[in-house]
């Protein structure tokens, strides 16, 4: 049937000459995007008829995979390939070469090539050891120029394709605007609805032109929660007016410039769907009404994990599945029980609940998905050896160290003492706050001035502070670095009471240059803040932040970021332009 609709679109003229290009003064052609979409037609056509009632129902589910655990753990994941004829795994934690060992065991155990996919939203270090790890998002969304944003997804894209993987999901393009939100905050662009649009469609489009599927997530939008979806399930209030105002913003945006990929969220709104206790991911009205006939959507729908609490705590495992292939998502990932969830829908196609012209039609657009990445010639990932050197390859270390200083973000500069100028008739200490040894920022100070080096470890006793506050007194210029302990940058300080009393009496000290390795919103937990004379806020604490703190510091780079988010008294897009 589809091979006549498609025919009746074509030029009588075309179907009189055959496969020719024809020409007139206004239109012309294009025969071998004609040829293609036949053979696209033709490979899809030719794999749905292998394929079973189960076969087919299986290609709509992802599993996790990961390269850092047991052999029963990857012969489990073996097994819903083998056994089950799974559409797709979502790679979490491991290691680079073990992935790719894993990903051509299970595509060669697969009777349909897996799509891979992977929750890589600031590049493949956010799950692989020994990868890059870029940005989080909120300090993207301090950057000014877009186009690094998008040499960025260039360089994500060059490493999924060349570790085997299809689908990365990002971005988020959430508008952060309730500083207490659990699960969003750091990962999103910012507070402000036109720059998360702007920056999310540089990162997708740079990861689109080259291969990828993207899944911009988390739709709706997931910014105004103080509920981690997770382990609950977020109620958001706001009427439709808002949400078409804010929330819908970015992703709108994205939808329009062809972003071909979307997350749904584990959410409660009852301006769009007064169910209760019914997630987004489960809502027609959301999915199918609102996201793809009232937006346009046509690309891949992606439900959020389906093993979270935000849908399993109302939901169980079949049931749920068969609520959000209702409500008309495309690919479900991670659901608690694979083999359960089919029997479930199968069960719902026998009773006429899920019709089965609805099912064919989401396999046939899961296999097209396939054959657009080029699935239908499957290649084994070779050369693993230096796999681990190619993805750190010296474009992408150098991209990397490029968008950290492109982060960097004064504050203040009251004293203008930044950059630091006769530093050499100065006496100045770097202090190191929530370290317990010589930071990457102190070392690299010491290449440009003499400088003595002081750590505080993040439970420092009060006695150790009064003996350095004691020897601060002889130095002119205080280089005071905040330092983050967590893994991530959550908007959390985890400083004794002793030390936090310590940062707000440097934050006061005019001698003291303030440098913010740490979540932005922080500023607001830090006593005194307001009082600075020199801030320099870098988002996040790595060594490429370190580096380009210290380096501008000295003279040797610029001031070019803005503020994604208001808080502690600074508002969004604040930010001092300096060496420009």
């Amino acid at each position: 049937m589809k091979k006549h609709k498609l025919l009746l679109f074509i030029p009588l003229t075309f179907i009189i000459l055959g496969l020719t290009s024809v020409e007139t003064k206004d239109e012309k052609i294009d025969t071998t995007a004609y040829e293609n979409r036949l053979k696209r037609q033709g490979w899809v056509d030719s794999v749905f008829t292998t394929l079973s009632q189960d076969d087919k129902i299986a290609q709509l589910f992802f599993a996790p995979a990961y390269s850092n655990r047991t052999k029963a753990d990857e012969d489990a994941v073996s097994n819903l390939v083998k056994k089950y004829h799974i559409g797709g795994l979502v790679f979490f934690q491991g290691t680079p070469t073990k992935q790719a060992e894993l990903t051509n065991r299970y595509q060669s155990e697969a009777n349909v090539p897996l799509m891979i996919a992977m929750d890589a939203e600031w590049g493949i270090g956010m799950r692989l050891d020994s990868t890059i790890s870029f940005p989080y998002q909120m300090a993207l969304g301090a950057v000014q120029e877009d186009d690094l944003i998008y040499e960025m997804g260039v360089e994500v894209a060059k490493q999924f394709k060349r570790i085997g993987m299809h689908i990365n999901f990002a971005p988020v393009a959430d508008v952060n605007n309730n500083p207490n939100n659990p699960v969003i905050n750091y990962r999103s662009f910012g507070e402000d609805k036109v720059q998360v649009a702007k920056k999310a469609y540089a990162y997708m489009k740079g990861m689109q032109d080259n291969g990828l599927i993207t899944s911009a997530k988390h739709f709706p939008g997931h910014g105004d929660t103080d509920v981690d979806s997770h382990y609950g399930l977020p109620i958001i209030k706001h009427d439709k007016e808002r949400l078409e105002n804010i929330e819908l913003y970015p992703f709108k945006e994205l939808i329009a410039k062809g972003i071909n990929g979307m997350m749904v969220a584990h959410m409660n709104i009852p301006a769009l769907d007064n169910t209760p206790n019914l997630p987004t991911t489960l809502s027609y009205p959301v999915i199918t009404n609102l996201l793809r006939e009232q937006l346009g959507f046509k690309g891949l729908i992606f439900t959020d994990a389906m093993n979270m609490k935000g849908v399993t705590a109302h939901h169980p495992a079949g049931e749920a599945e068969v609520k959000a292939l209702l409500a008309g998502n495309d690919i479900m990932e991670l659901a608690e029980n694979i083999p359960k969830a089919i029997e479930a829908i199968k069960e719902a196609i026998k009773k006429d609940i899920v019709k089965q012209d609805y099912l064919d039609a989401k396999c046939k657009k899961v296999l097209t998905a396939k054959y657009d990445l080029g699935l239908n010639n499957t290649q084994k990932i070779s050369q693993l050896a230096n796999l681990t050197q190619d993805l750190n390859n010296e474009k992408a270390k150098e991209l990397n160290q490029r968008l950290s200083a492109a982060t960097l973000t004064v504050l203040k500069n009251e004293q203008n003492l930044l950059p630091l100028k006769n530093s050499e008739r100065q006496k100045i200490a770097v202090i190191s706050i929530g370290a317990t040894n010589i930071t990457k920022f102190q070392s690299k100070v010491s290449e440009f001035a003499k400088a003595d080096n002081f750590t505080l470890s993040v439970n420092a006793s009060n006695k150790e502070i009064k003996k350095i506050k004691n020897q601060l007194k002889k130095f002119d210029i205080l280089l005071v670095a905040l330092h983050d302990t967590q893994r991530r940058p959550n908007n959390k300080v985890e400083y004794s009471l002793d030390l936090q009393n310590f940062v707000g009496e440097l934050m006061q000290d005019t001698k003291s240059v303030i440098t913010i390795l740490k979540n932005p919103y922080t500023l607001a937990k830090f006593k005194n803040c307001d009082k600075a004379k020199q801030m320099i806020m870098m988002y996040y604490d790595s060594e490429n932040a370190q580096i380009a703190a210290a380096n501008f510091i000295f003279g040797k780079g610029s001031a070019r970021g803005k503020m994604p988010i208001t808080i502690g008294g600074f508002k969004a897009q604040d930010g001092i332009q300096i060496g420009l």
